[in-house]
């Protein structure tokens, strides 16, 4: 699931808010060892583009607990 979520992030990250509905639908679908893969990978592949909604995203998930 991991490999299938960077490919459609890849896919849709011409679209901002696209990009962000499909970062948050994966996070609810990948287990936790695997959304900390998926941080680092998003971080460094689209950090410089969109920070903000990384950090959004990611910080709703890590205060989740």
């Amino acid at each position: 699931m991991f490999e299938y979520t960077k490919e459609i992030l890849t896919k849709v990250s011409f679209d901002k808010k696209l990009f962000k509905k499909e970062l948050v639908k994966a996070m609810r679908w990948l287990k936790s060892d695997e959304r900390k893969m998926l941080m680092v990978w998003c971080l460094a592949t689209f950090g410089h583009k969109y920070s903000d909604v990384l950090t959004e995203v990611f910080r709703k998930v890590t205060h989740q607990g």
